[in-house]
């Protein structure tokens, strides 16, 4: 009998402050990349920390456009504006904000999700 053990709640941005004090000065300011797992196999992927410069509407058309997928800009009460792209799009997205020269090299951080899957 297989079954997929997904019981404990899932914080996408539980590990963006762990380790900040061992950072280097100056690069504090990184953009996160996260993949939510939703409901059994479909995800959601999380982008964080893009400069208040940037307007992340037009950066969430741009991506809507080019992954073929549905996205929203998203309020939250402690990470500011966060985009939101349906499905894994961690590969794409990174990516795109390299090709564009949004992030400096070190200033991207992707982060993956884990699920235990009990055979």
């Amino acid at each position: 009998m297989s079954a997929i053990q997904n019981l404990h709640s899932f914080d996408p941005f539980a590990d963006a402050s762990k380790g900040d004090d061992l950072l280097p000065a100056g690069t504090e300011d990184y953009i996160h990349i996260r993949i939510q797992p939703r409901n059994g196999r479909k995800t959601l992927t999380t982008v964080q920390g893009i400069a208040d410069d940037y307007d992340k509407k037009k950066l969430v058309k741009a991506f809507k456009k080019e992954f073929a997928c549905n996205g929203v800009v998203t309020e939250h009460p402690e990470y500011g504006e966060v985009i939101q792209l349906q499905g894994d799009q961690h590969k794409n997205t990174s990516q795109l904000l390299r090709e564009t020269g949004l992030p400096e090299d070190d200033q991207l951080k992707v982060h993956g999700f884990y699920m235990l899957v009990t055979l």
